[in-house]
C-alpha cells in the first residue's frame, strides 16, 4: 500500500475532502487576501500540499483551514499580491457612484491587511480563522490550543492589530 507522503502519490480521499472543504478554504484565504481570485490560487496550493500529505482524514478540516491562513499570510508577507489586477478590476462591492468612498474603503482594507501581515503569525492565524467563521473549538483544534485560550488569543490579536493600525496611522 502506498503512502500519500511518497513522492507523486496522491491520497485516495482527496476528491471527497476537496468537495467538502473547498468553500471554507477559499473563504479563509479570501478573508486574508481580499481577493477571491488570489484565494483560489492559495486554495490550489493548499490542496496540492494536502493531496501529498499524510494528514489523517479526521484532521483535514483544521489542517486545511490553518494551511489556508498560513499560505495567504505568506502571500501577503512576501509581496506576491497582484495589486495591479485588483486596481484594474476596481471594487466590486462598491454600490454607489461615490468614487471617494470606494477609494477610502480600498485603502482601509489595504491598511488592515498590511497590519495583519505584521502580527505574530499565530495571532494572525487565530484572528483570521475566528473571523472566517470557525468556532472556538475549531480554532483550538486547528492551532493546538485549549478551547478556553482561544478567546484570549483572539482578543490579544485584535488588540495587537489595533495597535499596529494606530502605529501605522501615526507615521
Amino acid at each position: 500500500m502506498s503512502s500519500p507522503a511518497r513522492r507523486g502519490a496522491v491520497r485516495p480521499d482527496l476528491e471527497q475532502v476537496f468537495r467538502a472543504t473547498y468553500p471554507r478554504v477559499v473563504a479563509v484565504a479570501a478573508r486574508v487576501l481580499g481577493s477571491r481570485d488570489e484565494a483560489e490560487d492559495v486554495a490550489q496550493e493548499v490542496f496540492v500540499a494536502f493531496g501529498r500529505s499524510s494528514v489523517p482524514a479526521g484532521e483535514a478540516v483544521p489542517w486545511l483551514s490553518v494551511a489556508a491562513a498560513h499560505t495567504a499570510l505568506n502571500h501577503l508577507r512576501s509581496g506576491r499580491r497582484r495589486a495591479s489586477r485588483e486596481e484594474a478590476a476596481g471594487n466590486p462591492d462598491a454600490v454607489g457612484p461615490d468614487v471617494a468612498d470606494a477609494v477610502v474603503t480600498r485603502d482601509e482594507r489595504r491598511r488592515v491587511r498590511a497590519a495583519l501581515a505584521r502580527l505574530p503569525h499565530r495571532q494572525a492565524v487565530a484572528l483570521v480563522l475566528r473571523h472566517s467563521g470557525l468556532s472556538y473549538a475549531e480554532v483550538a483544534a486547528a492551532l493546538d490550543l485549549s478551547p478556553g485560550s482561544v478567546g484570549t488569543t483572539v482578543r490579544r490579536a485584535e488588540s495587537a492589530l489595533r495597535k499596529e493600525l494606530n502605529h501605522a496611522a501615526s507615521e
